[in-house]
């Protein structure tokens, strides 16, 4: 297998990524990176016009939208998506929600919407756009774990529980698909300035905890998640599968 050479490396122009749960936050910068890198992007959420309006800031950028906590729509869309537009060669499964409350209190409604969005989406959207990728023996799948992939915090048990499942799928992907020509990885972001984490931006206290935590000493800005990106888009990481990437500042590293 021929390479190219240094930063070429890294070039995606002429392929395409669907990036889920795109409209803000991790997966907006995801996709503005990955068409800064050459590649066409492809916008995806439930709510069209917020969709709609992120790929209209983004040049060359599409609108797919669908639910992907549905199987059915998920599959109707990257179908129609391949047989209309043409080939996905890079996935993002970015679609995920958070809900904090004591592990004894925690309403089993939002469990099941945890489940469903966080894990679920990442088989449903995966095995859609795998089926075509396996076909043309070639595609990236980059899932977006969490440094609750390693570790737990209070009040969150089931989002831990669910990025825990991103990872072990993530390996499992790699384990059915490096064969056929697949690579399929994790991005493990750590505390990043997200709508998610809202909640905690604004509490003080956490904000303190967080940079006495941190080797790095502060929260990370999304834009820093986007090499991590492109590396696993692209031909540099052509042998690394299975693999979950943290990029957190240092906070798994130390105690």
């Amino acid at each position: 297998m021929t390479l190219p050479a240094g930063l070429n490396l890294f070039d995606l122009t002429g392929r395409r990524a669907l990036v889920t749960g795109s409209s803000q936050g991790i997966g907006f910068a995801l996709a503005k990176g990955l068409a800064a890198a050459g590649a066409e992007v492809v916008l995806n959420g439930r709510d069209a016009a917020r969709v709609e309006a992120a790929a209209a800031t983004v040049p060359g950028a599409r609108a797919l939208v669908f639910d992907v906590t549905d199987h059915a729509a998920a599959r109707a869309a990257v179908d129609g998506f391949e047989a209309g537009i043409g080939p996905i060669d890079i996935l993002v499964n970015n679609a995920g929600i958070q809900h904090r409350a004591p592990l004894e209190d925690f309403p089993p409604e939002a469990f099941e919407r945890l489940l469903q969005t966080n894990i679920a989406s990442v088989f449903h959207v995966g095995q859609a756009v795998a089926r075509h990728m396996i076909a043309r023996k070639r595609g990236r799948i980059i899932n977006i774990a969490s440094v609750q992939t390693a570790l737990a915090r209070p009040t969150i048990a089931p989002y831990t529980a669910t990025k825990g499942a991103v990872g072990n799928l993530t390996k499992g992907m790699a384990t059915d698909w490096a064969r056929h020509g697949l690579n399929c990885n994790a991005i493990a972001p750590g505390y990043f300035e997200t709508p998610l984490n809202a909640a905690l931006l604004a509490d003080p206290a956490f904000n303190a905890w967080l940079e006495k935590r941190t080797p790095a000493g502060r929260w990370g800005q999304v834009d820093e998640l986007v090499g991590a990106c492109l590396f696993l888009a692209s031909d540099a990481s052509s042998f690394v599968n299975g693999h979950i990437l943290y990029v957190d500042g240092g906070i798994t590293v130390s105690l």
